[in-house]
């Protein structure tokens, strides 16, 4: 197949989960409702496979939808970078949407509906070359997101509700802010016609810096990150794994771009990414000892996982190939293991009608083999092999310490403490909800189904998977970071020979 012709085929990976979702909502049918938000993932895993490997062979494709000039279309483009996230992401969503669909939240007739429109906005996040729409494609995603997580769950999804609205209201006005401002300092919010922008230009320095704000509370770094565990556990598991794998990595793509294209890996920011990395790590390592229930213990968990992706934007000076690569094989590893261990708190909530710590006991006993899957998973976050959280921290370590600065052994220091404090937080589920004596107030043959284990089963194989085949996934990872670091490549697929409506970069770089 041709570029031009993939190049075609691109909005399909927006256009299809979207007429999906119209179609869930007019299906009368339960199974057609179901097959749809179920099958509709699965399809962009393979259509996201295709992609990378045809980029990987080929370089970035694009479409400018209208076929306008580059420039001034709307423009899709994926290069193997993008192709991977879509294929995690999607892979998350599939099977977050079948344990929903097991666990009978598809029995609300808009769910496959709202699902599949974030997977919508998911996938056209993940493809724009442009800021601006990358603020459309993120309202998208989380239009459905807030029905799903006012929909499901306990009487806490309403308070939830109220605080996700309120945050992500408030980071997306500063989202377009920055854009706005972006483009009345620049002229341009086209990612390929932001090279190099804001290396050492103060307005757009600035502008870039409103936006980076607004993805980092999204994503849920510190110091904007409270929202998070307050807020994802007050939905059901299912929707708390679709956000865990969807949301979050989304940000991370994004903070990925910018800092390649429009920052240029300028070095100046070290410190400062440093610091802020490390506090987050430290927070999400031991701040979920406090918390009283599984699934707000593993929020903490999500919060301790970005900074060891985002770290890694501070130590691109020497092989920025290798070192986005090692962030980028956590983003894979954290998307599969907290989804599946947010899936078996979901089985348990299911079957015993609590994930209260004080209220579970004796799980271990009562239910092996989601005690074995939860043991893996923490096994997994912690960093202990054979599943993909060892090489995951492995080589993020290996790459810090090529540094050889003391700001990359207080990374490692940081990531060895935050470690253990993930270690701590997951013997403490295991010591209240699975060691002990059985639960007294439980029917003696009350057991978890296999089929509310499976989707979390399955996850966990995937990460399992990835430990023994860790030799292809990390070239994986370093092809679609070699991608996301040619930027020539980027430029020519989105601009095109002759682009039209691009300024002058030539007097705003370098602050001229």
């Amino acid at each position: 197949m041709s570029p031009e012709t993939v190049s075609i085929l691109i909005p399909l990976m927006v256009a299809v989960p979207l007429v999906s979702s119209a179609l869930a909502v007019m299906a009368p049918w339960k199974p057609v409702r179901d097959l749809l938000h179920i099958g509709v993932p699965v399809v962009s895993i393979f259509a996201g496979a295709g992609l990378f490997v045809f980029t990987v062979e080929h370089g970035a494709v694009a479409h400018n939808v209208g076929l306008f000039a580059g420039g001034i279309a709307i423009p899709f483009a994926v290069d193997a970078f993008s192709a991977i996230m879509i294929v995690t992401t999607d892979l998350v969503a599939a099977t977050a949407n079948w344990f929903a669909t097991v666990a009978g939240e598809t029995r609300s007739r808009y769910y496959p509906a709202l699902s599949l429109m974030l997977v919508t906005g998911v996938n056209g996040a993940l493809m724009t070359a442009d800021l601006f729409n990358f603020f459309v494609f993120i309202e998208v995603m989380l239009l459905p997101s807030y029905g799903l997580i006012a929909m499901t769950g306990t009487w806490s999804r309403l308070a939830s509700a109220r605080t996700f609205v309120l945050v992500n209201l408030a980071a997306s006005t500063m989202l377009v802010i920055g854009v706005g401002f972006l483009y009345g300092v620049v002229g341009a919010v086209n990612l390929a016609a932001l090279r190099g922008v804001a290396a050492g230009n103060g307005p757009a320095v600035v502008a870039m810096g409103l936006v980076v704000i607004a993805i980092a509370t999204k994503a849920g770094v510190f110091p904007v990150h409270t929202w998070l565990p307050r807020t994802y556990p007050g939905g059901s598991a299912a929707v708390m794994g679709l956000f865990s794998g969807l949301h979050t990595k989304v940000a991370v793509y994004m903070l990925y771009r910018i800092y390649v294209i429009v920052f240029d890996l300028e070095d100046r920011w070290k410190g400062l990414i440093v610091v802020l990395m490390i506090v987050s790590m430290l927070i999400g390592g031991f701040a979920g000892l406090a918390e009283n229930s599984i699934r707000r213990v593993l929020a903490y968990q999500m919060v301790n996982g970005m900074p060891f992706i985002l770290v890694m934007l501070a130590f691109t000076t020497g092989d920025a190939k290798r070192a986005l690569a090692a962030g980028l094989l956590y983003a894979l590893h954290h998307m599969v293991t907290i989804g599946a261990l947010v899936l078996t708190s979901g089985a348990i909530e299911e079957t015993y009608g609590t994930a209260m710590l004080r209220k579970l006991s004796g799980l271990m006993r009562r239910d092996k083999w989601v005690a074995a899957i939860f043991a893996a998973g923490a096994y997994s976050v912690v960093g202990f092999p054979p599943f993909s959280g060892m090489w995951g921290k492995v080589f993020v370590v290996v790459e810090i310490a090529r540094d050889n600065s003391w700001w990359a052994w207080a990374a490692i220091a940081a990531v060895i403490v935050a470690s253990f404090g993930a270690l701590l937080s997951m013997l403490r589920v295991w010591r209240h909800a699975f060691w002990g004596q059985p639960m007294q107030n439980m029917p003696a043959d009350l057991k978890i189904a296999p089929r509310l284990i499976a989707p979390a089963t399955a996850l966990m194989a995937v990460s399992l998977a990835m430990f023994f085949c860790a030799g292809p996934l990390i070239d994986a990872a370093q092809e679609a970071t070699g991608a996301l670091l040619d930027v020539d490549a980027y430029q020519q697929a989105v601009l095109g020979d002759d682009p039209v409506g691009i300024p002058d970069m030539t007097d705003l770089q370098g602050g001229r």
